[in-house]
């Protein structure tokens, strides 16, 4: 079976969130703040607090 292209964008897109380091970021964000964070990673500080919403459910 045959899959879309559309179809294999999205599973690369859900191998890493924000293409960063998770856990260079998980060491940093017990030091830094979120807008050092933010500014560090190139990331909003909206996607810095869905980040560590993720992190924290899993």
């Amino acid at each position: 079976m045959r899959t879309s292209g559309n179809r294999n964008a999205l599973s690369y897109s859900d191998q890493g969130i924000f293409q960063i380091d998770f856990h260079h970021f998980m060491n940093s964000e017990k030091e830094q703040s979120s807008m050092e964070l933010a500014q560090e990673f190139g990331l909003s500080l909206k996607d810095v607090k869905n980040l560590k919403e993720r992190l924290t459910r899993s």
